[in-house]
């Protein structure tokens, strides 16, 4: 009987044990999940998307190749979902902006004024999203970042579902007329879309509409080189000075490139109608100015 008794409290004894390792072990995993979830957060809207913000590049956290920016075709939308697995943010030079922020292929990255930043919301979708593909990544995906401030980065969800990366609030994206790592031809188009800093704010200190970024204004430009085509096509014919200035082949230009600011405009003599222009503008019809600049203002 004493036996029967003692194996009993032994039996006992060894089901309790069993059974607080298994609540002890559910409580961990529970803690740990929190504690994922509050370090993906960074106060970003991307912590009930298990996403995962990794200091570093993709190539020294060992991204299998062929997967995120890697498998992201220029110029086009990252739709398989290899190409959606993660994305870089690095704070680099690109052009004439420095810094910018480019992804792990090296493409600038862009922000879009008719976005908000706060909240975080994008308005470029459809035929717009073709043209400026917006940098995705998958629930479960990681960010790796390289001189970008986790607390600078999250998600938003796009009109489609998809999660978008977003970058001091502004959802970010980037241009399809740059098919080559380094290219900033997206820069000023329509006097909305700027590469994106660091920090969120416009790259170049660019402007052309309300932000409230605090970026500061541009200086007046100096000189100006005004392109027959879109997107920098060749011909071309470069203008220089203080004050008017009269474009000797007049009415041709559909593309331009400038650092700092101007005014261009319609007629010879600086009449007709302007408008100001801040940094390059890779599509002028954006700006209703196509094969319609007879002059230019500086300072």
């Amino acid at each position: 009987m004493i036996v029967s008794v003692a194996t009993s409290g032994m039996l006992l004894l060894a089901a309790c044990g069993a059974e607080d390792k298994g609540s002890s072990a559910s409580a961990s995993s529970a803690a740990a999940s929190a504690v994922g979830q509050g370090e993906a957060a960074g106060g970003s809207p991307s912590a009930g998307q298990g996403l995962s913000l990794l200091g570093g590049t993709a190539k020294t956290n060992n991204a299998a190749p062929k997967t995120g920016d890697w498998a992201v075709e220029p110029g086009k939308p990252a739709t398989k979902p290899a190409a959606q697995r993660w994305v870089q943010l690095s704070a680099s030079k690109a052009g004439a902006l420095n810094p910018v922020v480019v992804n792990g292929a090296g493409f600038t990255l862009y922000r879009f004024d008719k976005d908000s930043a706060n909240p975080s919301k994008s308005t470029c979708n459809g035929e717009c999203a073709s043209t400026w593909p917006p940098v995705v990544v998958a629930p479960g995906g990681k960010v790796f970042l390289d001189g970008v401030e986790k607390s600078k980065v999250g998600t938003v969800k796009r009109d489609d579902g998809m999660l978008q990366v977003t970058v001091g609030g502004w959802p970010v994206y980037r241009f399809s007329k740059d098919t080559k790592p380094g290219e900033t031809k997206g820069q000023g188009v329509g006097g909305t879309w700027f590469g994106v800093a660091p920090d969120g704010k416009k790259a170049g200190g660019g402007a052309g509409g309300s932000t409230g970024s605090g970026s500061p204004q541009p200086k007046p430009a100096t000189s100006v080189v005004l392109f027959d085509d879109r997107n920098f096509g060749d011909p071309s014919q470069g203008l220089a000075g203080k004050g008017c200035q009269n474009v000797a082949r007049d009415n041709v230009a559909s593309s331009l490139q400038v650092q700092g600011s101007l005014k261009i405009w319609s007629e010879r003599n600086c009449t007709g109608r302007s408008k100001v222009v801040n940094g390059d503008v890779a599509d002028l019809a954006t700006i209703g100015f196509d094969n319609d600049i007879s002059s230019v203002f500086f300072g």
